[in-house]
């Protein structure tokens, strides 16, 4: 507090006087005789009266800062690092009385913010197939299921329970053995029922009469060549008019409940929120599509229960549309449905029209609020994603099968087909695509054909065909098989990449080294597998490497398996083990700051990256196979090839 005669010196009054009027009027105001604050204080004790104390001071500032951390840390911790805790207030907008109509204004945080553009087609056809049965070619109609879809790029409840991510299930899966009379070639001819082909011998009394001797056919054909040539603008020409050659055209089929789905145009990403835009191409059930579109059964109940309040129907009307908003839950890693508006044409006027929307609240119930900022719905389905939560390839690949209904069955067969590929744990990109052809029985499980997988520009195709000697296997259209005979992350759920390979600082020494392998984080006691099959070379303690393993495979290739915690019990140098047979577990071991499998490949005995070294395959189709291969890969290309709906040329 300031003193009386502090005041009064400022003032330019005099500070002994005891009657000066303002001396008087100050006491009133509260001022008293006191000395000035002083910072005289000693350090330690507790400051006395007017004394300050810088040390106090600054603790109780510091103490102020650090509770304030402390709090905004633990609030952190609480809600697992998400940045939104509640419902967004545009979806909770309750609906105001009167008839529902689509809002006029837009504003920008409106805009629906699509990134990748997508097109799925899923659809049923028919062909022809020849198959060998007891000795027999039969030719036969078949069905099958052909898809061309872009990979998911955002998860849901579909992908809620999908099997964890396993190299070692997937290097030692083989295709699924034929069932019955597998398709063995499409057939490019039309036939109706089954038609039965027996091959003979020509007998000899229905050969025609010769009517000329071998000599005067060769005669005749020297001939016509060399009257075929003549001068024409000096330079000799052959004069070859043949007439065009005629031949049955293939009958592929014609569609049948053919499906278009998704399409999404490139633009920004949105904040951990996405928006999809999903139209029913005919009189559908309400609940269809919201189960392949986000909605568990529990979601879809509490929608229904609101929407019943103003719908007339569940049942949706053809060119009926959703608009879903996306966002993180709170209570899992999935994203969940915050609003769902419902849009329908109006009879009257034939321009579509918001019928209901229902958003979710704070405590996970839906209830009725009001229409969304309106955008331009377009005629195709659009799906927005946010690029920041994109999932792996793995998760997109189950995520997309199970939204058009493929069994778990063939969708295992298919992300074994690309593993050795593709790295499956890294993420999808807005734009991959997926395109599948398989036979559609009338029982039992589809048996794939052909499977195409596009990934940041580039494609991969498998054809399944089968040899003469009747083994079946995927190849690309050079005649290879999509195994390749090293696996790159050959431990249990593929490890988190900690390090690559290539020139580094070493987290121990400090100083600038080849890191001659990859590191693969994962947990203690994580089982490692054998990369391909291999003899034992070491199975011992190796000074910085810890618990060692190194293979020594066929042409010149190595691996190592480094910083284990444990080898196989059993292993031993001569030894020969099979691809996926467990060599050890992940440990920290030697020179390590934590558990990893520290992974390498060697060929000629010089070290390079797993993760893009060009990998052998596991073998390769025999030459005797080579034309028949060929023709089966025409054929399916022309299959997949065509439009939807259109007719066989």
């Amino acid at each position: 507090m300031q003193s009386i005669d502090e005041a009064l010196k400022r003032r330019r009054y005099g500070a002994a006087d005891p009657a000066n009027p303002l001396r008087r009027a100050l006491h009133r105001a509260g001022y008293e005789d006191s000395p000035p604050l002083t910072l005289n204080a000693v350090d330690g004790e507790h400051p006395r009266g007017r004394e300050l104390s810088l040390a106090w001071l600054a603790g109780t500032v510091m103490t102020g800062i650090t509770s304030v951390l402390l709090m905004g840390a633990a609030l952190y911790v609480a809600f697992d690092g998400r940045e939104s805790f509640s419902t967004a207030s545009q979806a909770l907008m309750f609906q105001r009385s009167g008839p529902a109509v689509l809002p006029t204004g837009t504003g920008k945080g409106d805009r629906i913010r699509p990134v990748a553009a997508t097109r799925s087609e899923f659809e049923v056809v028919e062909a022809s197939i020849r198959t060998v049965e007891d000795g027999r070619t039969m030719l036969r109609s078949q069905a099958f299921t052909r898809l061309d879809a872009t990979l998911a790029t955002g998860e849901t409840a579909l992908a809620a329970d999908i099997p964890a991510f396993d190299p070692s299930a997937i290097a030692t899966s083989e295709p699924a053995a034929p069932s019955g009379a597998a398709p063995a070639e499409i057939y490019t001819a039309s036939v109706e029922g089954e038609v039965a082909i027996t091959m003979a011998a020509l007998p000899a009394q229905l050969l025609p009469a010769s009517a000329i001797t071998d000599r005067q056919a060769a005669d005749l054909v020297k001939a016509s060549l060399q009257d075929a040539y003549f001068e024409d603008a000096g330079e000799r020409s052959l004069a070859y008019a043949a007439a065009p050659l005629s031949l049955p055209a293939a009958t592929l089929g014609v569609a049948e409940n053919v499906t278009v789905m998704s399409k999404t145009r490139l633009a920004g990403a949105g904040g951990g929120r996405s928006e999809r835009i999903v139209t029913a191409k005919q009189a559908t059930p309400l609940r269809a599509l919201l189960l392949k579109n986000g909605f568990t059964e529990q979601s879809y109940a509490m929608v229904a229960t609101t929407l019943r309040n103003v719908l007339p129907s569940l049942e949706l009307p053809a060119g009926a549309k959703l608009r879903i908003l996306m966002g993180p839950s709170r209570m899992s890693a999935t994203p969940v449905p915050y609003r769902l508006s419902i849009y329908v044409h109006d009879p009257s006027t034939r321009a579509i029209r918001h019928a209901a929307t229902a958003a979710m609240t704070d405590r996970g119930t839906y209830v009725i609020g009001q229409a969304p900022g309106m955008i331009e719905l377009p005629e195709e389905d659009i799906e927005a994603a946010d690029v920041g939560a994109l999932p792996s390839l793995y998760r997109s690949i189950w995520e997309t099968a199970r939204k058009h209904d493929l069994d778990d069955a063939t969708t295992a067969e298919i992300v074994a087909m690309f593993a050795y590929e593709v790295d499956l744990t890294q993420r999808v990109q807005p734009g991959d695509t997926l395109q599948l052809l398989a036979t559609r029985p009338e029982s039992g499980t589809p048996e794939l054909v052909y499977a195409s997988l596009r990934t940041g520009g580039t494609s991969r195709e498998l054809f399944r065909f089968r040899t003469a000697d009747g083994s079946v296997d995927y190849y690309s259209p050079d005649g290879e098989t999509g195994k390749r005979f090293l696996t790159r992350r050959p431990l249990q759920g593929g490890g988190r990449l900690a390090s690559r390979y290539g020139y580094r600082i070493h987290p121990i020494f400090k100083t600038r080294r080849l890191h001659s392998g990859v590191d693969l984080a994962s947990p203690l006691g994580t089982p490692v597998y054998a990369g391909g099959d291999g003899i034992i070379k070491r199975a011992q303690w190796l000074s910085g490497y810890g618990r060692y393993v190194e293979l020594d495979h066929v042409n010149g290739y190595q691996t190592a398996y480094a910083h284990m915690s444990r080898i196989a019990d059993g292993l031993k140098p001569g030894m020969r083990v099979r691809q996926g047979q467990i060599v050890g577990y992940v440990g920290s071991t030697g020179n390590s700051t934590g558990n990893h499998l520290h992974y390498e490949i060697r060929v000629n005995g010089r070290t390079v990256d797993p993760l893009s070294v060009k990998l052998p395959r596991d073998k390769e189709l025999p030459a005797q196979s080579a034309g028949d291969f060929t023709q089966a890969v025409g054929q399916v290309r022309q299959l997949m090839q065509r439009r939807p709906g259109e007719e066989p040329s």
